[in-house]
């Protein structure tokens, strides 16, 4: 049997490198704004998963977020500096799966420059905390799941195809290479 893919008429796979992929990152990071942030040898007890909000995604592809220096995942990183980031920016569309690696810094321009007040809820000392970290990921490689041309024409390809009972699919997927 077929798969769904290819009983579609038109072609729904296409796979990214280079700034186009990156690209592709940024918009889908800023879209979803938070991920499960995934280390591979976790401490505690969420076996290394944890969500996280994205408080920067620059052009070259880099994801930055902050951290205690005192917790797990600042541990677990400093063993193994490899991680994967899954983000969902809709209920139909946005998905994304990363592969990167860590960094962390205590850059006070950095910090500086990601503050927000809100994020005083874990910093209590504010951006001064002396806890707070930056961790900058580079991603190298991943997967991702969309639309390809938005909600609005995804919903209306689904209602004719199943009023004609032919596969219409406005999804588009492949892998992403930075």
């Amino acid at each position: 049997m077929d798969s769904i893919n290819k009983q579609q008429p038109e072609e729904n796979r296409r796979d990214l490198a280079g700034e186009e992929a990156r690209a592709r990152i940024k918009e889908m990071a800023d879209d979803a704004k938070t991920c499960f942030f995934t280390t591979h040898g976790s401490l505690g007890d969420s076996r290394g998963v944890r969500p996280m909000s994205v408080l920067q995604a620059d052009d070259d592809g880099t994801l930055w977020f902050m951290s205690a220096i005192d917790s797990h995942k600042n541990a677990e990183l400093k063993a193994d500096p490899n991680v994967k980031l899954y983000f969902q920016a809709d209920k139909h569309a946005g998905f994304l799966e990363l592969d990167g690696v860590a960094t962390i810094s205590q850059d006070k321009a950095k910090i500086k420059e990601l503050w927000d007040f809100t994020l005083k809820t874990w910093f209590t000392e504010g951006e001064d905390d002396p806890r707070i970290t930056v961790i900058g990921v580079t991603p190298r490689a991943g997967y991702y799941w969309d639309n390809k041309h938005g909600q609005a024409v995804a919903g209306a390809k689904m209602l004719v195809g199943a009023a004609i009972g032919k596969t219409l699919d406005d999804s588009i997927e492949g892998r992403l290479l930075p």
